[in-house]
């Protein structure tokens, strides 16, 4: 029987079976299981304060792993996935509200209505690249906002719609603890998807257009349909979790998806690491606790600098984008990188030189 503390020192696969296999050893298997344990015993142990911000968390690691799969597995830049948030949102919330209709059929309504919309404007991207890409990626979230903000009979206009929590039978998902084990679960099964989805011809392909489209399309990628596909994943899962964040919040509003909401998803990007789900995840975590992270820190200081409460308040939006500019100066890997670097040093640990 194998240990599961020995590791193999090699690669030896026999068979395309094995090679694909996501969880091929022991010791992985019992790793993801004490992953999934500690997530479904965190409520136990926490105040439902911190069960609230680790469901934001969970939300928005949805969000994040979408974005990468356009941004980091394809290299398409997208500055709109805030409107594409709001086109799950209020997809959910319409079919919710004004048609009375389940959250369970909403959710999928509500990420395939976001692919298709990000498809539409996924066009460009065949002959644009680059900061190009990204300025008609901030036109299709102006856009966006500009419809929603407008079509007032549909959305409400600025005084945006509001939402029920989902409920199976006569359980409804109200408290922050039941809500979080719904999030997680759909986490999970995005994380075991976009996973999945590298190993896959089409995933192959996303990385193969992201390297060098040229060589991929001497090569008979059809680059059109590849990079219009990536928007559409991308978007369905930002869908998903447009749709989940706006059940949570009970309202859907413009000011909601702002472009700051665009910029926030891709500093989890980019501090967790471009093209990791993993990265996806703890990029996600980060940033969503950094503003309670340094709110905590301040109201510290300031119990014995009180004149300072004012001055650093102010630091709290300085030090979002200085976190950035120094992931991107000193580790454009991303807290992914540095964690793969930890587990290295300690996987040849005494013998790490």
């Amino acid at each position: 029987m194998r240990s599961l503390f020995v590791r193999e020192s090699g690669n030896y696969k026999t068979s395309y079976v094995n090679d694909m296999k996501l969880f091929g050893t022991v010791s992985e298997k019992v790793k993801i299981a004490i992953i999934i344990g500690i997530l479904l015993l965190v409520p136990l142990f926490t105040s439902n304060y911190w069960i609230g911000l680790l469901t934001l968390c969970a939300i928005s690691a949805i969000g994040a792993i979408g974005l990468n799969i356009l941004t980091g597995f394809t290299g398409q830049i997208s500055i709109g996935v805030g409107a594409f948030l709001g086109v799950g949102g209020y997809t959910s919330a319409i079919i919710t509200s004004t048609y009375g209709l389940s959250f369970w059929i909403s959710l999928p309504l509500a990420g395939l209505i976001t692919a298709i919309v990000g498809g539409i404007f996924g066009l460009p991207a065949l002959r644009l690249k680059g900061l190009y890409l990204a300025i008609a990626t901030l036109a299709a979230q102006v856009i966006i906002l500009f419809i929603i903000s407008r079509w007032t009979s549909v959305t409400g206009g600025t005084s945006g719609m509001v939402l029920s929590r989902p409920s199976i039978g006569s359980f409804t998902f109200m408290s922050n603890t039941s809500y979080y084990y719904l999030s997680v679960v759909i986490l999970l099964l995005t994380v075991l998807y976009a996973t999945n989805l590298l190993r896959t011809r089409v995933g192959r392909a996303f990385l193969a257009v992201r390297d060098r489209d040229i060589a991929a399309q001497i090569m008979g990628i059809n680059l059109f349909k590849y990079k219009v596909l990536a928007f559409a994943v991308s978007s369905f899962f930002v869908g998903i979790a447009g749709a989940l964040l706006a059940h949570y919040t009970m309202i859907v509003s413009p000011e909601l998806y702002s472009t700051t909401v665009s910029i926030e998803y891709l500093a989890m990007i980019l501090i967790g690491g471009l093209g990791s789900v993993f990265g996806s995840i703890i990029g996600a975590v980060f940033i969503t606790l950094l503003p309670v992270s340094l709110g905590m820190a301040i109201d510290m200081v300031t119990v014995y600098f009180p004149d300072l409460y004012h001055l650093l308040s102010a630091f709290k939006d300085f030090a979002f984008g200085l976190v950035i500019i120094l992931f991107l100066i000193f580790e454009p890997g991303g807290l992914a990188h540095i964690w793969l670097n930890i587990k290295k040093y300690f996987k040849l640990w005494p013998f790490s030189y």
